[in-house]
């Protein structure tokens, strides 16, 4: 979840450089760091103050306690930023260190024109809807455009205005199948991952765990049953195990 602190009142208890980091990054969301005592502020962020983070708490406010998970009611991810894209990385506070390492290893293969990219689709924004009214398949023309070896994969050259101006439409129809062989998720080949993280739904059999399942895009159907023999809007993916 993200939210727009842009303005709004956030607490910050504690001093040091750990807090330092705190209030750059308050400040660097447009936010204005508060004392402990501002009524208005919902968020809190606590370094070294156990006792501020219970009162804290008992308020209603939401806080973050450096180095104490068992005190916070939100944690702060590893994020990699490029312009309006923001990727962020999160073990639930487990390790911050390993956050920052698998932050570290997104940075050096998302390219530099993600957020340019981003901004001439927030820019396209108005015709992209006129283009494509209905939601699914404006949806689907977007992924589709920006899939490997579209014409807005961030891996090459996008360009949105050229996209617009192609008279490229929203993807027909399409069902297909992926035989498991295993039902560990980590077995699944590249080509069903990627299936399963565009899937519209996903038709499976009874045996298919919902580790699998949690694999494709959140709000894809999950349906254990057959296909139909005609292909719904969209993507289908049939799952089931070999033999």
């Amino acid at each position: 979840m993200f939210m727009r602190l842009h303005g709004k009142p956030v607490i910050l208890v504690g001093d040091g450089h750990m807090a330092d980091a705190k209030r750059r990054l308050i400040e660097r969301a447009g936010a204005t760091v508060v004392a402990e005592d501002d009524a208005q502020a919902r968020f809190a962020f606590v370094v070294g103050d156990e006792a501020a983070a219970i009162r804290l708490r008992a308020r209603g406010v939401l806080v973050n306690a450096t180095d104490r998970p068992d005190l916070c009611d939100f944690t702060m991810p590893a994020i990699v930023e490029r312009g309006d894209v923001i990727v962020a990385v999160s073990t639930g506070g487990a390790s911050a260190g390993l956050a920052a390492q698998l932050r570290q290893r997104i940075e050096t293969w998302l390219p530099a024109g993600l957020g340019a990219l981003a901004a001439g689709l927030k820019a396209a924004r108005a015709r992209i809807h006129a283009r494509w009214p209905d939601f699914d398949d404006r949806r689907r023309a977007i992924g589709a455009a920006l899939a490997q070896d579209g014409p807005l994969d961030s891996f090459a050259a996008p360009d949105v205005e050229r996209w617009l101006a192609s008279g490229i439409d929203a993807p027909a129809p399409q069902m297909v199948t992926a035989t498991l062989t295993s039902p560990d998720p980590d077995d699944l080949t590249l080509r069903t991952a990627r299936w399963l993280s565009l899937a519209d739904r996903v038709y499976h059999g009874a045996t298919v765990p919902a580790a699998i399942l949690d694999r494709a895009r959140g709000d894809a159907e999950r349906i254990a049953a057959p296909p139909p023999a005609t292909p719904l809007p969209g993507l289908s993916v049939v799952l089931d195990f070999a033999g």
